[in-house]
């Protein structure tokens, strides 16, 4: 991760082919990709030779719904479906616990891409997608996550015994329809 400090946020850096294809960006970076990318090439230096093709082989897996590409619909889009697919493949483990200082809990309530096919270039060219969008949306609704509030984050014993160097710190929103 530290390879990747001064990389520019940017926002939709997947979204620039017409048909879904696996983009590698290692010059710009959004929260996911980055996320993807580290976790890409440790997976090629720890299970593989360390190749870029092993690079690719595990961004792919990582990237998609049960680490098949079969086009826009496939890929992960929220990370709360990320999370839950890449611990279902063995790649990472989702902790909520100990509590504290996992205390609080969030219900999700999926629905931004849907209500919002417009700022998709994806949906935007293909509004039968969105239904298909939508269907994934309502599948992870409802479910219910222990997070660390923000006002507990703060380098005490708690949170450095819960928190190691590695792991994934995954963000939450309150914006409507997001994770």
């Amino acid at each position: 991760a530290e390879k990747f400090l001064g990389k520019p946020y940017v926002a939709h850096t997947l979204e620039i082919h017409d048909k879904e294809q696996l983009v590698v960006n290692t010059r710009q970076l959004d929260c996911t990709t980055l996320v993807e990318n580290v976790v890409a090439l440790t997976c090629a230096l720890k299970r593989g030779n360390g190749s870029y093709k092993d690079y690719l082989y595990y961004l792919n897996i990582i990237r998609y719904r049960n680490g098949r590409n079969t086009g826009y619909v496939s890929r992960l889009h929220y990370f709360t479906e990320w999370i839950d697919d890449n611990t279902e493949k063995g790649i990472v483990r989702e902790r909520q616990k100990p509590v504290p200082p996992f205390s609080a809990v969030q219900t999700v309530r999926l629905g931004y891409m849907s209500s919002h096919p417009n700022s998709y270039k994806a949906l935007k060219n293909n509004p039968g997608v969105v239904d298909d969008i939508y269907k994934m949306e309502q599948k992870y609704s409802g479910r219910k996550y222990r997070y660390i509030p923000k006002a507990e984050v703060k380098n005490t014993a708690v949170i450095r015994k819960a928190v190691k160097n590695g792991d994934i710190i995954a963000i939450t929103c309150k914006k409507k329809g997001l994770d």
